[in-house]
């Protein structure tokens, strides 16, 4: 029988930053090993929720639990130490290093074999970035940048992933590439993922569930396959 305190919950967040509150009342439930997606506008709060999640936001009220433990109050190492791994739309990486080097920093702080294993690992998983390990990371392309920030995390064992709009201004290709690498790390990892995203085929294809935030809100929360087209479209339209 599923723990039902286990994965992800949000209970009445309002967040935002200083004193303008961009999230009003977010309510949000992720299963183990589900992803949900979600889908908005701009400036309808999916990039403030991601930030909220890793405690980068000012949340002024409701709740934030993992597993069952309240969170609220955890700042952004604490949620990074239980397993938080979060890619930003725009993942920094050390450009003078070369792909190899900004791999080993994240992997850091583990133990010399496990080191080594992690990162035959992730090569295995992005056979691009080993093929490209002593390339100097500001030197690759916008897709392969966004391999490197996944892989970057993935490095750490994550718990749980938040994919902050992963598609963004990649070519067609590239897309193509980091929509696979997203789809083997799921399986894999079989962890609850919140992915962010302004494509709704994207969202649809990989989504177990879709939340659609209108205005700081959730508009809908639902099956993936109960979506109606007609109704996402009028969602959408609502917000401009």
């Amino acid at each position: 029988m599923t723990d039902t305190n286990s994965g992800l919950s949000l209970r009445d967040v309002r967040a935002g930053y200083r004193d303008v509150e961009i999230l009003r009342g977010i309510s949000l439930k992720i299963k183990p090993g589900e992803t949900v997606a979600v889908l908005g506008s701009n400036r309808c709060g999916k990039s403030t929720l991601a930030k909220t999640l890793m405690g980068l936001a000012n949340q002024t009220s409701g709740q934030i639990a993992w597993n069952g433990r309240d969170i609220t109050s955890s700042g952004t190492s604490a949620r990074a130490n239980l397993g938080f791994g979060y890619v930003p739309q725009v993942r920094p990486v050390f450009g003078s290093l070369s792909v190899h080097d900004n791999l080993l920093l994240c992997n850091r702080r583990k133990a010399r074999r496990e080191r080594q294993h992690n990162l035959d690992s992730a090569y295995q998983m992005f056979p691009k970035l080993y093929e490209r390990r002593r390339i100097s990371a500001g030197n690759l392309s916008g897709g392969e940048r966004r391999m490197l920030g996944l892989a970057s995390v993935v490095l750490q064992d994550p718990k749980f992933l938040i994919l902050d709009e992963p598609t963004s201004d990649l070519s067609p290709v590239a897309i193509d590439l980091v929509l696979e690498k997203i789809v083997s790390i799921r399986s894999i990892l079989q962890i609850p993922i919140l992915l962010i995203e302004q494509n709704v085929r994207y969202a649809l294809e990989l989504g177990d569930r879709v939340c659609v935030l209108v205005r700081g809100e959730v508009a809908v929360d639902r099956r993936a396959d109960k979506i109606d087209m007609s109704e996402l479209a009028g969602w959408f339209l609502e917000q401009r």
